[in-house]
């Protein structure tokens, strides 16, 4: 399948399921005792929306390049979008277009880049929060020494980089760390959707997609709900190894440098029970550390 009929696809499946979550009471139109479906018909996203039906199962059959941002900010409006959801719905026209989004070329290198030495001295500057960057593609890309500690059971042993959405879906090792896994399971996906709009002809991503919907149904049941959102900032539990149980409040930023790329960090509530645990899991990557670069120097 070639990108403009990837794109189609994707526009297709994204207003179907979207209508198919708004029912009539919620627009405000009358139900009826005939419906053969829960959601909204086409015919009345189309008038919420002030497009004729005919336009309307145009946009809805993927054929959204040329469409006007009025009338993607009216069909939004209609299906009752959310931030994430209307943004998704621009990168994809923008895609269908022909627009690279958010500065990015089209086919970039698949093989995640060293990071820049002065991002990896920022991370380590940051001494008493979990501090990570993460690529579009989920990988795990530089961590500081308290994100090394805490991301241990992701990271293990192995020499290559370390993907998020690989230990989330195939590793039995993430319904540990990950109490609350369902729904760390559907932010994942959610991301994931989202960067596939913006990004739709990243062949490693479309790999990742591919590979996490073969060996992981949960993933596959996720990735067709078509749901997408923004991570930005929240709340979330852990369950570690060494320390046990951590509630973490997190803030994404975006990197200037590296479109697409994110840093996440990761504290706990000063004087909290996850505070004192977040401390000696950094005296224990301390000591990790050092213990790594004494055995490198036997060697």
């Amino acid at each position: 399948m070639d990108h403009k009929s990837d794109t189609r696809a994707e526009v297709r499946e994204f207003l179907m399921s979207r209508r198919a979550k708004v029912t009539p009471d919620e627009a405000g139109l009358p139900g009826g005792s005939n419906r053969r479906v829960p959601g909204l018909r086409r015919s009345e996203v189309a008038m919420l929306a002030g497009v004729s039906v005919e336009y309307y199962a145009k946009l809805e059959r993927g054929a959204i390049a040329g469409a006007s941002a009025s009338v993607l900010d009216a069909v939004s409006r209609a299906l009752q979008l959310d931030d994430a959801e209307r943004a998704h719905l621009l990168d994809l026209a923008r895609a269908a277009d022909g627009i690279p989004t958010s500065g990015r070329s089209r086919g970039r290198a698949t093989r995640p880049a060293e990071p820049r030495p002065s991002l990896q001295w920022a991370l380590e500057a940051i001494t008493d929060a979990v501090a990570f960057v993460r690529d579009p593609r989920q990988n795990l890309l530089a961590t500081n020494t308290l994100g090394r500690a805490f991301y241990a059971p992701v990271i293990g042993d192995g020499g290559r980089t370390p993907n998020l959405a690989r230990f989330q879906f195939l590793d039995p090792a993430a319904r540990d760390f990950y109490p609350d896994w369902d729904l760390f399971a559907q932010m994942c996906v959610g991301v994931m959707r989202a960067e596939a709009g913006r990004n739709p002809h990243d062949k490693a991503f479309q790999d990742l997609v591919g590979e996490l919907s073969t060996r992981s149904e949960t993933f596959r049941r996720l990735w067709a709900a078509h749901d997408v959102r923004i991570h930005g900032t929240g709340t979330k539990r852990f369950r570690h190894p060494v320390v046990g149980e951590l509630t973490l409040a997190f803030e994404e930023l975006a990197i200037t440098a590296e479109p697409g790329q994110v840093l996440l960090v990761y504290t706990a509530e000063p004087g909290s029970p996850s505070a004192d645990r977040l401390r000696l899991l950094a005296s224990w990557g301390a000591d990790e550390d050092t213990r790594g670069v004494a055995a490198g120097r036997a060697g």
